[in-house]
């Protein structure tokens, strides 16, 4: 136990890696927050019967990983059309169920993979699917809740509002259990931000200035999914809350 490791409380919430590397020996279960979009597009996957296997790296190690989990490798390059899927939740919605799909991405992807060296459950959530999420977290004494980030060009961590934002969303559906005082803060952004004036945060700009406004859209609805998404050998899928 260290001053910055929340042990006093039910729920954590800590940024990005070091989160995880940090954190989860102490914790039963780990939710992972990347809503622009890895967690958005697992979401979308899994309520398909989708299978997906995080993979932090966009090169051919990841295709090498596919082929060793009988799966197909998401391209590299993020788009609405032509053969294969991307990391685009629009480009996951007609996915056939069964479906195996290795998705690699520098942030939520990145973190569940570090995050399969602890013994505690693996979740990602989104804001599509926040209540399925806590009710599946009910069960759990220690939940650290982990906001992905995004990267600046050096590749350092860049807070994301909208990770933030879901985590809040998140925690505020288990508010009967002892908070930190970071989720607590969470909290108060979530219940004090419109969540469509995430449209013009940092991620979503970006993305819609890239033609994505399709995967900003489908980003930023809430609770239209009732599944959760755990990981469990090696890849998440669908898991109803009791």
């Amino acid at each position: 136990m260290n001053d910055f490791s929340q042990t006093h409380y039910d729920i954590r919430l800590e940024w990005g890696v070091q989160a995880v590397e940090q954190m989860v020996a102490e914790v039963d279960c780990i939710v992972i927050i990347d809503v622009m979009s890895f967690s958005t597009c697992v979401s979308v996957a899994t309520e398909r019967g989708g299978f997906i296997f995080p993979y932090p790296w966009k090169d051919t190690r990841a295709q090498d990983y596919a082929a060793e989990k009988n799966a197909q490798c998401a391209q590299f390059d993020r788009r609405f059309e032509g053969p294969g899927f991307t990391l685009s939740p629009y480009s996951l919605q007609e996915m056939p169920a069964g479906t195996r799909l290795v998705l690699p991405s520098p942030n939520g992807s990145a973190l569940t993979f570090s995050a399969k060296k602890s013994k505690a459950d693996i979740f990602t959530a989104c804001f599509r699917n926040l209540s399925a999420t806590a009710r599946v977290c009910e069960k759990y004494s220690r939940i650290l809740v982990v906001p992905a980030g995004e990267k600046w060009p050096d590749n350092t961590l860049r807070p994301a509002i909208e990770d933030l934002a879901a985590a809040g969303g998140l925690i505020s559906r288990l508010k009967h259990r002892r908070l930190s005082v970071e989720a607590r803060a969470a909290c108060a952004v979530y219940e004090t931000m419109n969540r469509q004036e995430l449209r013009y945060c940092g991620s979503a700009l970006e993305l819609q200035q890239r033609g994505f406004t399709a995967d900003v859209e489908l980003c930023l609805q809430e609770d239209v999914f009732h599944t959760a998404c755990k990981l469990t050998d090696e890849s998440f899928f669908a898991a109803l809350p009791a």
